[in-house]
C-alpha cells in the first residue's frame, strides 16, 4: 500500500492491507483441534504433524482472544498454528501457547491470560489501560508482525511508529472494552479511541441460545468467523493513517492510497476520507472520470489500463500499479 501526498513528493509507506486480506481466506484459517473437559489430552488430535498448538477457552468468546489467536498465528514461532479451545488444565499444560485462560501471564512460556488476581500489565509508551489477551500478544509480538510485513528490521523507526499508532487507534479499545473500562468519565476527554466497535460485532458471532446445534463443531465455526473478522480489521490502513500523519507530521495531508486487490489482482487508488468517521473524501478522483469504465475511462483520462472510477470518486482501479499511480498523480492536478 502506498500513500500519495498533494505535492510532487510521494510517500511509500508500505502498510499491511493486502496481506491481512489474504490471510483471512477460508483456506488459511486454522484447523481446530477438539478439546473438552471430558476428552483426554491424547484424544483430541490424530495429527502426526509437529505444528504448534495455541490454546484458548471454549464456550462464549470475545474479541480479545479471537484477535489474539489471529495475531499469534502470524508470528514466525506460531505460523499457522492449530487452535485448541478448552478449559481443561491438563490439556492447556500440553500446549505451546495459551491465551485468555489458565490464570497465568508468563511470556517466557507464551502464557497470556489477564484474569488472574494481581494482573496489572499495561502496554507502556504512555498508555495506562490494562491489557487483554490480545494486548499481551500485541505487546510481545506486534513489532515482529509489523516489521515482517513492512520488510524492515524491527529497529527501523517506521516499525515503532506503526506499532504505537495501531495500539492507539485500534488495540487499546479492545483491551479497554474487555476489561470493562468506560470510554468516557464525566466531561473529560475519552480514555481511548474506539473507531470500529469491533468488540461488539465479534460478540454477536457467538451462537444464539436458541440455536438448535450447540455442538463444539458449531461453536468452533463461529470462533473461526470471529478470528477472520478481527484479523481482517487488524492493521486496516484507514484506521491508522491519521495517527501516522500526526506522528510523522506529514504536511500536506495524504490524498490517495494505492493497494493491490487480492481477488482481481488489479490495483486500486482510493481517496482518503477527511476523518475516520466521515465518508467525504479529502480529494475525490476527478469528476470527469466518475462512472466511466475500461476503454472509455482510459480514453478520457489518457491513462492506459483503467478499470473503473466509482460515481462518488472515492475509489478507482487500474490493471497495473503504474497505471494506478498515474491516476493518483493526475487526480492531484485535476478537479
Amino acid at each position: 500500500m502506498f500513500a500519495v501526498k498533494s505535492s510532487s513528493r510521494f510517500i511509500h509507506h508500505k502498510l499491511i492491507f493486502s496481506f491481512f486480506r489474504t490471510t483471512t481466506t477460508r483456506t488459511n484459517l486454522p484447523r481446530f483441534l477438539m478439546a473438552t473437559t471430558n476428552l483426554p489430552a491424547a484424544g483430541f488430535s490424530t495429527s502426526t504433524e509437529t505444528k504448534k498448538r495455541v490454546g484458548t477457552h471454549n464456550g462464549s468468546f470475545h474479541c480479545d482472544e479471537a484477535l489474539g489467536c489471529f495475531m499469534i498465528r502470524l508470528t514466525h514461532k506460531f505460523l499457522g498454528a492449530d487452535i485448541v479451545r478448552t478449559r481443561d488444565p491438563k490439556v492447556l499444560e500440553t500446549l505451546d501457547a495459551v491465551l485468555d485462560v489458565g490464570g497465568v501471564y508468563d511470556p517466557t512460556t507464551d502464557r497470556y491470560d489477564h484474569h488472574q488476581k494481581g494482573f496489572d500489565q499495561v502496554f507502556g509508551h504512555g498508555f495506562t489501560t490494562k491489557l487483554s489477551s490480545a494486548g499481551l500478544v500485541y505487546k510481545h509480538y506486534g513489532m515482529e508482525i509489523i516489521a515482517k510485513e513492512l520488510q524492515l528490521d524491527q529497529g527501523h523507526p517506521n516499525v515503532l511508529r506503526l506499532f504505537l499508532a495501531v495500539y492507539k487507534s485500534f488495540m487499546e479499545a479492545i483491551d479497554a472494552i474487555d476489561n470493562g473500562v468506560n470510554q468516557y468519565d464525566t466531561d473529560l476527554p475519552p480514555r481511548y479511541v474506539n473507531n470500529t466497535n469491533l468488540s461488539s460485532r465479534v460478540g454477536k458471532l457467538n451462537l444464539d441460545w436458541m440455536e438448535p446445534d450447540q455442538s463444539s463443531d458449531k461453536e468452533n465455526e463461529a470462533f473461526q468467523r470471529a478470528m477472520a473478522l478481527a484479523g481482517g480489521e487488524f492493521l486496516e490502513w484507514k484506521l491508522h493513517l491519521f495517527e501516522l500523519e500526526e506522528e510523522m507530521k506529514i504536511d500536506p495531508s495524504i490524498k490517495y492510497v494505492l493497494y493491490e486487490d487480492d481477488r482481481s489482482k488489479n490495483w486500486r487508488v482510493q481517496a482518503v476520507a477527511v476523518s475516520p468517521d466521515k465518508f467525504e473524501s479529502r480529494k475525490p478522483l476527478p469528476a470527469q472520470w466518475r462512472g466511466l469504465r475500461d476503454e472509455e475511462l482510459s480514453k478520457e483520462s489518457g491513462i492506459a489500463g483503467c478499470v473503473f472510477v466509482h460515481m462518488s470518486g472515492f475509489i478507482g482501479g487500474n490493471a497495473t500499479y503504474e497505471g494506478a499511480l498515474a491516476m493518483a498523480r493526475a487526480g492531484l492536478q485535476l478537479k
